[in-house]
Parts: structure tokens; sequence; C-alpha cells
């Protein structure tokens, strides 16, 4: 039969799936057809693209010989009003299905709600509109859900219910069908449409509406991150196992994403490495990476204006699809530039602080995204304002530190696997050894030292004649040694956080004469100290004051214990003699700096020399500077975290002053370095100066055993060399004069 094609008669009767048609002309199709009959009638309607199959409802508004179908059908169908269609009976066996997949969206784009979709009520609505009604693959159909905006509902998948299943035997894998009718077994499922500002929840949601947040191509293992498996472990936990889970896991449970993760920790630690690494990992936009101080503009509110159009573009998105918004990273390099503590720079402008603001208001203000995640980077903590790494903002905070040993070997395995895939190794260069010759190594410096090993390997085969020249015969040979690498070491890259070589050459340039029993008491002492910090506990940090007159050796004893008996990986020295025309404050940031330096490493000497010269100390008036006093007060008496051990090595020549001033008990011990009191002492000094016969010495022996004696090491030393400038005949004379009265004064 042709019919006539025309408007569905009302609303409610569009929304069913079905065609529409008087009941003289079911009749007409079906003679076995009753009204209000429980069984279905299903006709094929031909059309371009082949039959489409529709369950029939009947209705006295329709004319007879005209066929009711919605707009959405018309427009499946590439069918126009008034069109006559050739419709039959279909009695074809039709698959029950055991699953159908709707892509749900919106009817109308100016029609729209930010509230979530609850599938699983949504699922008992589709039942209830389209039991035992058939859907064709890729169909559209209009669904109402309660007093929400329409929906277009288009069919993705189809899947037919297995034959088997009636007869109780084990189901094979369903199968994918064109056509199917829904029944009260069929599982149906929802997908939002890309895009789409939808929201759907419920456990009838599809899996394919959740996308995974991690790169589905990305290797783990080929990070390229060395050393910082465990801090990499900490942020996957904080900021992003929450976004693996389906959004209606998140709902149900409460959570909200983590917005923020903060990393700081000393230069060339991987904190920029770890941030480009964690945008290529995420299954997200490409991350928008900003130096801070990009930001900053001499122009009012351009700085601000700069902070909003990073936002922009997620704030845009947020609105458009919601909850279903993708994510969106902002990388802040150097992120200390522009968010230091509010109030603290000088100047009329107030730039930092609104840029601050700007920047709070933005990550979570009263209109808060939930679709970005802004990673920062600094080597500064202590300068960034607190109400950005509260909770909600950046409220993932994680330490870059140095590599531990197995860190320097992975970092190490890292830049050599190059030289290894094409044999440019030697095969004495075995990295566990360079890895713990490598201490308080950062990464870019291990970096370096690979980069400058390989660089003195070239050098070898550089011609240096009238012209700079390469020999092309020992190109294919080339390899870097063990012995390029330890160049490397003692004479190219140097860790910012270990030991100066120029402070050891310089304070151990004279050595320390051991001459007898009291030098030998203060050397065990101290090794005893670098034990208990090496070993120990419970005390940490371990300081002990070498006091005693001055001259008597302090410096060079306490530089003999840090840079010789130690080993300690970082030895560093805070001495007034590199802090002349130093302020009290600039005075104070440069001890906190050093002593803060000290913290970043796993196991550290500092030397606090001559204290009272760094009080500037004078005995008229007494007259001294309290800031600097407190400074060392508080620096002496920090507790370090665990992990960190610090051994604190001070030098006074004034205990009554430092005990006057509250400061001789915060040192765990106190130990005195005696001046030279016994002849024997002295013949021994003598000795190890070689400036005396051994006839000399006896005499010069002789003439000081009565005598009281109370001379310093450096005073002694001082003296001889006066004393020899005399010559052969009267230099043991000059000596014991001038003892006789330097004692006197003592």
């Amino acid at each position: 039969m042709k019919f006539e094609v025309s408007k569905s008669p009302t609303d409610e009767l569009s929304l069913k799936n079905c065609v529409v048609l008087h009941p003289d002309d079911i009749k007409k199709l079906d003679p076995k057809y009753e009204a209000n009959e429980l069984h279905k009638t299903y006709v094929a309607i031909s059309g371009d693209r082949g039959e489409y199959i529709f369950a029939v409802i009947d209705s006295t508004k329709m004319k007879t010989g005209t066929l009711g179908l919605s707009a959405v059908q018309r427009r499946w169908m590439q069918v126009g009003l008034q069109k006559l269609v050739e419709t039959h009976l279909y009695t074809t066996r039709i698959n029950f299905l055991a699953a159908i997949t709707f892509e749900a969206d919106f009817l109308q784009k100016t029609k729209t709600s930010k509230d979530s979709f609850n599938t699983d009520k949504m699922l008992e609505a589709v039942y209830d509109t389209f039991m035992s009604v058939p859907f064709s693959y890729e169909q559209e159909i209009v669904f109402k859900f309660g007093n929400r905006p329409f929906l277009l509902l288009k069919v993705k998948e189809l899947q037919a219910m297995d034959a088997s299943l009636l007869s109780g035997e084990k189901p094979d894998n369903t199968r994918k069908v064109n056509v199917g009718i829904l029944t009260a077994n069929t599982t149906v499922l929802f997908d939002k449409k890309e895009e789409s500002i939808l929201s759907l929840t419920g456990k009838a949601k599809a899996k394919s509406a959740t996308t995974s947040i991690i790169n589905p191509e990305w290797d783990f293992s080929k990070m390229g991150i060395g050393g910082l498996d465990d801090e990499f472990s900490a942020i996957f936990r904080r900021a992003f196992a929450s976004r693996v889970f389906p959004p209606e896991v998140i709902e149900q449970l409460g959570l909200q994403h983590v917005k923020g993760i903060l990393l700081f920790g000393p230069p060339g630690t991987g904190k920029t490495l770890m941030a480009r690494q964690i945008g290529k990992m995420l299954n997200a936009r490409e991350p928008k990476i900003v130096n801070g101080p990009e930001i900053l503009n001499k122009y009012v509110g351009e700085s601000e204006a700069n902070i909003r159009k990073l936002f922009e573009e997620a704030e845009n998105e947020q609105k458009k699809m919601g909850a279903n918004s993708g994510l969106h990273m902002i990388i802040f390099d150097e992120i200390d530039a522009i968010c230091k503590q509010r109030g603290t720079v000088t100047g009329s402008t107030g730039v930092a602080d609104t840029v601050v603001n700007q920047l709070l208001s933005k990550i979570d203000g009263v209109e808060q995204l939930n679709n970005i995640l802004i990673i920062g980077m600094t080597n500064r903590k202590d300068l960034i304002d607190e109400a950005l790494i509260r909770p909600g903002r950046l409220e993932v905070q994680m330490e870059i530190g140095l590599p531990s040993e197995e860190g320097r070997l992975q970092i190490l395995n890292i830049h050599t696997a190059r030289l290894k895939e094409h044999n440019k190794l030697e095969n004495d260069v075995k990295l566990a050894r360079l890895a713990a010759l490598t201490k308080n190594y950062s990464g870019a410096e291990i970096e370096g030292l690979v980069r400058a090993a390989t660089t003195t390997a070239m050098n070898k085969l550089v011609k240096a004649q009238s012209t700079v020249t390469v020999d092309p015969n020992a190109i294919e040979n080339l390899k870097i040694t063990n012995g390029d690498f330890l160049h490397a070491i003692e004479n190219d890259i140097k860790p910012a956080f270990g030991t100066a070589s120029e402070d050891s050459e310089h304070y151990l340039a004279n050595g320390i004469i051991r001459y007898g029993e009291p030098v030998e008491s203060v050397i065990n002492d101290g090794n005893l100290l670098i034990n208990q910090t090496r070993m120990g506990n419970l005390v940490s940090p371990v300081s002990v004051l070498l006091e005693g007159l001055e001259g008597s050796g302090k410096t060079s004893i306490a530089a003999h214990l840090a840079y010789k008996c130690s080993e300690f990986p970082f030895v560093k020295v805070v001495s007034p003699e590199n802090m002349i025309g130093y302020s009290e404050s600039a005075k104070c940031q440069a001890i906190k700096k050093i002593f803060d330096d000290a913290y970043k490493s796993e196991l550290s000497c500092v030397i606090v020399d001559d204290i009272e010269r760094l009080l500037d100390y004078v005995p008229i008036g007494p007259r001294f500077s309290n800031v600097v006093l407190q400074t060392l007060i508080v620096l002496l008496k920090k507790k370090l975290r665990h992990g960190r051990k610090l051994l604190i090595i001070g030098t006074s020549s004034c205990r009554d002053v430092l005990d006057q001033m509250q400061m001789l008990s915060c040192f765990n011990t106190v130990v005195h370095v005696p001046a030279i009191m016994n002849a024997n002492y002295i013949v021994n000094v003598l000795e190890k100066l070689n400036h005396f016969t051994q006839e000399e010495l006896t005499d010069i022996e002789t003439q000081l055993s009565s005598k009281s004696i109370c001379v310093s090491v450096k005073k002694l030393i001082s003296l001889v060399e006066m004393a020899v400038q005399a010559g052969p005949e009267g230099r043991v004379l000059k000596l014991i004069m001038l003892l006789d009265e330097q004692c006197g004064k003592n």
C-alpha cells in the first residue's frame, strides 16, 4: 500500500518512535489486527536507502491513506510531507536486543541544562516509552525525560540477544545487528555526544563516555626522569588518581579534583623536566608554558589581563560544556616572580599584589574552574604568597631534591644510553662507581658531567697545529673512558651544593701542626661528633663550639674536621671575611642561605667561623648585633626534617661573651682548644717547621723548661719566622726573647 506522509497527530505520539495510521488502514495491512491488542504490528517503509522498520500505533485523528511521522523520523528517512511512500506488513523475524547504546545530546541548543541527567532514571523512562519498539542503527529519536529539556538520542550500537540463553547454555559473544526490538532484558547505555554540554551520571552511562586522562600511547618506562620515581608516584596519587575514575564515581565520593601542583627545590633537580613530562603524559590539550616574568607589564592592568588570557579558553569551554570540559594545563616557571607575598613588594604601583589576587580568583574564586591543572615551579618556596598554596589551589607541594645514589645511577643511565647504543663507552666506565662519586650532584649537573667527559674524549682527537683539524682515522675508535669522567669531576663540573674547592684550599693551605696530645684530643672529639652526625638519629643538628685563645688553631682544626675527616658531600663556611660591608639584614640573609642550602643535602657540615666578629662584637660599650645573634641562635636550634643530618662547627675566642649572650647553651658540646703551655710542645712545632738544628732545639727546650709559657700556634709560627731572620747565630736567642715578651703579655 502507498500512504501520503503527514505530521504525527499529537506531540505525545511523535515521541513513541512509531508510525501512526488510521485503524482502518492498519486492518488493511494486517487483517489480524485488533485495537488494544498486546502484540505489536510492524511495518516496513521503502525509502531511498532501503527499508525502515517501525511499530504501528492507531489513531482516529489520522486521515485514511495518510501515515504520521515525526519531524525527526522524516529527517532520518529523508522524506517530505505529502510524499507517497510504499508500506507493507513486516513479517520477517526481528532480533531481540541484548544491548543498545544511545548517543545523547540536547535537541535544541537554545534549551539546555547544566544539571546532570541520571541515566538510571532515564533507563526506566526508555522502558516505559519504547517497550517492544524496533530501533535501527544510526536512527534518531526525540526523548522526553521529566521536565528536563528534550534530548535527541541517536542509536550508536545494537547487539542481538544470543538464542542460546533460551536453552540455558553459556552464551557466545553477542553480535551486532542493524535492527532490533527493545525488551525488558535489553541493556540500555547512554553516551554523551562529543563536545556536548550534556552531563550524564549513573550506572547506565556508556564506558566510552569516560575519556582516559592518561594518553594511551604514553610509556611510563620512557619518562626520562631519573631519581624521581617516589616524587612522581606521590604526584600521580594526589593529582591524577581521581581523574582516572569516571565522573559519576567522583560525584558519589564527593571529591574535588586537585587544581594545582607546586614543584620546588634546588636548581637543576628536574622540576621543569617533570612538568614537561606530565604535560606529555596527560590526554589533555597542549599545555600553556609561561615564564613568570613574562606576565608582568609596565602598563596599568596589563599584567592582570595577561593572567585572564591564560584562563580564557578554559572558562569558555566550561561555560559551554560544563563538567564535560577537557583538561587545560598551565605551567608557570619561576612562579615566585609573580606570586610574592602580598605587601612585601615596595613601590606605589602594587602590580605584584593585584597579579596575585587575579591568579587566586581564577583558580579558586567565586566562579571557580574545575577543568584546569596548574603546575608552578620555583627555587624559592618561601617567597610565594601563602594563599596560593592552601588546599584548593596549589595544594600538592612536592620538593624535588637532590637525587640519591640510586637516583644518580638512573640519571647516568639515561644520559649515557646513546653512548652505549653506539658503543662509545669504554668498558672501564662503571656507572655505579660514578654515582657514588657524584654526591650532591643535581640531575642537570650529572648531564653536564656526561657532556664534559664526552668533550674531553673528543678533544684527544683534535690536532692543534697551524690549523685545528680532527684525526679522521680515530673518529671511529672514539670512546669515553673512566679517566674522562674523573677529569670532568675534578676539573669541570662542581656541584652547587657540594664542597667549594677554593674554600678547602684556602683553609687547608698550611694544614695543622699536630704537636701533641692537646691537638689530638680535640681532633678525636671532633671525629666522635662526625660519627654521631652520620650514625645518630635523635640529635639533629649536632653542633660543637671550638673555643680558645686567638690563633690557637680553631679554624684550621674545624676545616680539617670538615674537609678531611668528615668527607661530607656539602661543606660551607660562614666567615666574617666574606661579609665585609654587609648590613645586618644582608648578613642574616647570607647566613640563612648557607644553612638553607645545607638542609637540602642529606649530609652536610657548616663552619661558623669567628662568631664574635660575625656579631660585630666590641668590648667598648659593649656593642654587638642582636639581629645576627638571634639569627644564629635560631639556626643553631632549628630541628631538621627526617633524613637530613647537619654538623655545625663554631669557633670563638670569647667564650665568656657568648655565655653572656646565652649563645653558649645553643651548642651541644663545647671543646677547648688550648694554647701551647709546654716547652716540649714548642719543640715539636719547631721540628715541623724545620728551621732549627737538633742542637738548637735542645738548647731552646732547656731554656724554656723553667719558664711559664702560654702562646698560640699561630703566634708561635709568626715569632719563629721573625727570629729566623736574625741568622744562624742569633735566631735561638731572638726566639727566646720574643717568647718571653709574648708570654709576659699573655
